[in-house]
């Protein structure tokens, strides 16, 4: 689970986003940007399980070391292959990544259920669903969960232990836009292994 990092980003269109890993503020999603949120924005637990495998577009996110919660720590939600955030990218040792989640009546329930794979193209990684994104009593209220312009937001783990909080920061940056993802992946897509911001942080 990770903390604000409270970041402005020159994101699409010349807008300005506040970006964190987990983002507590709410969404800037407006009553009707909220009626034109894509299907997959409203995913059932059934929905969420299913082994298909689909491809779509996702707003993906970075978060790293440094900001997460507590900061300096590489600390989890829901452990699943890992104790803690970390993993190369390749179908068996996935990168640790977190969805958005509701809470209601004190119970939590996640976008995509803990354990979830996830591929992205555009940095060849395999992921895997091990932690949350968004805060507060009514984490469901945030972009986290709510998605950023009708597109699912998943936020991946960059690393930075072994870097600055500045390069990781600038990582976390450079790879948030919306990209290709798919879910439940096939074994064989490329990858290049390693951690993200240790390895470059690049886009293919």
């Amino acid at each position: 689970m990770h903390t604000i990092l409270k970041q402005q980003l020159a994101a699409f269109g010349g807008l300005a986003l506040l970006l964190a890993g987990c983002v507590e503020q709410r969404a800037e999603v407006g009553k009707a940007d909220a009626a034109m949120l894509r299907p997959e924005l409203r995913i059932s637990s059934s929905n969420a399980s299913s082994r298909a495998e689909r491809a779509f577009t996702a707003y993906v996110t970075g978060y790293g070391f440094w900001d997460n919660t507590p900061p300096g720590s590489a600390a989890i939600a829901k452990p699943v292959l890992h104790r803690q955030a970390g993993g190369v990218g390749s179908y068996d040792d996935p990168i640790t990544l977190a969805v958005g989640h509701v809470i209601e009546g004190g119970r939590q329930t996640l976008d995509y259920p803990a354990g979830t794979r996830f591929y992205f193209a555009r940095l060849r990684k395999y992921a895997i669903v091990e932690d949350v994104c968004g805060n507060g009593h009514r984490p469901q209220d945030g972009p986290c969960h709510t998605g950023h312009r009708g597109h699912p937001w998943l936020d991946i783990y960059v690393g930075g232990a072994r870097v600055s909080a500045r390069e990781t920061t600038a990582c976390a940056e450079r790879i948030t836009s919306l990209q290709p993802v798919i879910v439940n992946p096939r074994r064989g897509y490329p990858t290049e292994h390693g951690e993200i911001a240790g390895s470059g942080c690049r886009l293919y």
